[in-house]
């Protein structure tokens, strides 16, 4: 497996593991895997950011992840 793909599956997991106390926690959190995880991959580190915090943020508040 590539290593470019291997992190961004290891940073989707960890963007669901970084449940937060609110909603703004939650958010931030995701945001910050997603960015993170983005510029290790080399992608768009804004989109990263958005796509990090919109699936955090789902998977807390629909409890996809145990938070």
């Amino acid at each position: 497996m590539p290593v470019k793909k291997l992190l961004l599956i290891l940073g989707a997991c960890a963007s669901l593991a970084a449940c937060g106390a609110t909603l703004g926690q939650q958010a931030v959190g995701g945001a910050a895997v997603g960015a993170g995880a983005s510029v290790l991959t080399g992608g768009s580190v804004l989109s990263g950011a958005a796509l990090g915090a919109g699936a955090n943020v789902l998977a807390c508040q629909t409890d996809l992840a145990d938070c």
